[in-house]
């Protein structure tokens, strides 16, 4: 187990003018906040690149953190295991480590190659941490596994969550019921894609803190097919699951009976996306977060308010029962005349806060100009956050320093942070979990960061989107599922 200390950014803050409704033409200068390296890629293999990590996921319980991410990324997919780092004091110090039972890259006996899409969740009616993760037979996804811990620090080998019943598996994830109220209180679901199936749709249920799970699920009505579905459990105990389907839009479906049965797919919102410039890889995969009175939240990244789908915007649609969605509203991190170009968004609520109070916030990454090129592009980090439940919004905060497109993880896809970013409160604050880089000394510097204070907003400034709309004929630029499975 390592610690790090901390990677120390100069902050400054340019104060602007509060403006309260849509079409507001200053540029919002960001505040830049110190980040903290929690973890780095303890591998050598010679076939995979390293020192990288990438694709975070990141859960909180009370003040105990933990977030996942791929290490030792290979270029045509997975990676040579899965870091955990654990802060068990609300994120100021943290442990890490790596998944044990999962890849012959860290044990020769462990019976899979590689391993991919980390996700992470918390049991609370069982006390267990359970990280889900895609395991790789060469360069083929297999069924997800779920690995347990009490601690976030000392984890068991993992749980095949059924037998192998397709050719290619891909982008898991995992959801638990803590609400102690709900009638399905210490059910946990994973949700997953058969890519053999044309990216059929799959759910699956435990109720015993993981460690056996009902036949995979499809979705009944007409069938669901799509990406990067993500779970999340409303306080009455209904589950409802955002995805990102060949549409042109984010989907929707949804169980109201524990995962007995899942249906009601219905559109949350149109998805139209700007491929971002430099050749980083990249998909519209929406986030999802659930307050405390139940409402969903799903944002995703959607060129619809730009002219010409020239930038990506960070868009937001909200549900009180997950069948019925609100207009999809634009984050003003930037107004609408800026160059700025937005995507992989990964949002969080404070628990505790819902509805008009909600406290959201949202960690992506942008481009300060979208008109860059792989030698050019300055890929940064930032987050912006509102305590309303999105009817205004703080000044965004950059955090760390931005990284240069070849400092990062190449793979058949693209240059790689990760397909997904992450966010999440404890009593202290909200913790950003994503992937930064530094020149490299050798092959890579691709290393996992927080940031290192909370990040508070400055009520002073309020930004808001009010009566913005999307523009008619807008088109995205960029083909849905292109990217091959099992990255």
């Amino acid at each position: 187990m390592k610690r790090f200390g901390t990677v120390w950014i100069l902050a400054a803050l340019v104060a602007v003018t509060a403006l309260p409704a849509a079409g507001f033409t200053l540029i919002q200068y960001l505040t830049k906040a110190p980040v903290l390296k929690i973890s780095v890629d303890t591998f050598n293999n010679s076939s995979s690149q390293h020192a990288t990590e990438v694709e975070p996921s990141i859960y909180s319980n009370g003040d105990t953190i933990v977030a996942l991410a791929q290490e030792g990324r290979f270029y045509d997919g997975g990676a040579s295991d899965i870091t955990y780092a654990t802060s068990t004091d609300g994120g100021t110090k943290w442990k890490y480590g790596s998944l044990p039972g999962i890849t012959n890259v860290q044990n020769p006996s462990n019976p899979w190659d590689r391993v991919s899409d980390p996700a992470i969740t918390y049991d609370a009616k069982h006390g267990l941490w359970l990280a889900a993760t895609l395991p790789l037979s060469d360069t083929t996804g297999q069924m997800p596994l779920v690995s347990s811990s009490s601690d976030g620090l000392h984890w068991n080998n993992p749980v095949e969550i059924g037998a192998n019943n397709g050719d290619f598996m891909d982008k898991e994830w995992i959801v638990c019921d803590d609400t102690s109220t709900s009638p399905y209180y210490g059910n946990c679901y994973v949700e997953w894609d058969d890519n053999s199936q044309g990216d059929l749709l799959m759910m699956t249920t435990s109720s015993d803190g993981g460690r056996t799970w009902s036949a995979g699920q499809t979705i009944s009505g007409s069938q669901g097919y799509g990406l990067g579905g993500q779970p999340v459990v409303q306080t009455n105990g209904n589950v409802v699951v955002p995805y990102l389907p060949e549409s042109g839009t984010i989907n929707a479906f949804s169980s109201s009976n524990g995962g007995k049965s899942w249906g009601n797919i219905v559109e949350v919102g149109a998805q139209n996306d700007h491929q971002p410039a430099g050749g980083i890889r990249e998909l519209p995969l929406p986030s999802a977060r659930v307050d405390a009175a139940g409402n969903v939240y799903v944002v995703w990244a959607d060129c619809s308010f730009r002219s010409n789908c020239s930038e990506n915007d960070i868009v937001l649609s909200t549900s009180s029962d997950g069948i019925h969605w609100s207009a999809v509203s634009r984050v003003p991190i930037d107004p609408l005349g800026s160059s700025v170009d937005h995507f992989i968004p990964g949002i969080a609520i404070a628990p505790g806060t819902g509805g008009s109070t909600a406290h959201i916030g949202i960690a992506y990454y942008y481009y300060p100009n979208t008109n860059c090129s792989t030698s050019n592009c300055k890929l940064t980090l930032g987050y912006i956050s509102s305590t309303n439940g999105g009817s205004t919004w703080g000044s965004p905060v950059q955090l760390g320093a931005p990284a240069e497109l070849s400092w990062l993880a190449t793979t058949d896809q693209g240059v790689m942070v990760g397909d997904y970013i992450a966010s999440v409160f404890t009593s202290q604050g909200v913790h950003v979990a994503a992937a930064a880089a530094k020149k490299p000394g050798k092959e890579y510097d691709e290393y996992m960061i927080t940031n290192k204070s909370v990040l508070n907003e400055d009520s002073r400034i309020q930004f808001s989107s009010r009566g913005e709309r999307p523009l008619p004929g807008a088109h995205s630029d960029h083909p849905l599922h292109v990217y091959p499975p099992g990255d």
